[in-house]
């Protein structure tokens, strides 16, 4: 789970529970969850066993376009994305990619650090209320 660029966060919830609260999350903030891919379905539907994976394609204009004006290359990274899934012990856990390390791979400047920063900020947010108990 240290693959580069990712930030991983252990979850409290099983994976369905922690997809929907984030979901919930997500458009309660006023971003767009523009799909709820299920690979363990598809994995499923092709005859191969795969423990519950479950990616969200999420984001806004607002957020994104300030970086892909900065280079467009950032729209392969873009919208942004969640991947919830169970691990062999029967974990739950969500990764996304940290929007730091985007930049990074971008090579963005310092002219993006304040919507790099806002975005960061809002993924540990939907992250923490996906994952934790209150």
């Amino acid at each position: 789970m240290g693959a580069e660029g990712l930030i991983t966060v252990a979850s409290s919830f099983a994976p369905d529970e922690t997809a929907d609260r984030l979901e919930s999350e997500i458009t309660a903030r006023g971003l767009t969850v523009f799909a709820r891919v299920d690979h363990a379905a598809g994995a499923t539907q092709a005859g191969m066993p795969l423990r519950p994976t479950e990616l969200l394609i999420f984001g806004n204009a607002r957020g994104g376009t300030p970086l892909m004006q900065s280079d467009q290359t950032v729209g392969i990274d873009l919208p942004l994305k969640a991947l919830i899934w169970e691990d062999a012990n029967g974990k739950t856990w969500l990764a996304y990619n940290d929007p730091k390390w985007i930049a990074q791979r971008h090579g963005i400047g310092a002219d993006t650090d304040r919507v790099i920063d806002a975005l960061a900020a809002t993924l540990a947010a939907l992250a923490k209320a996906a994952t934790e108990r209150r």
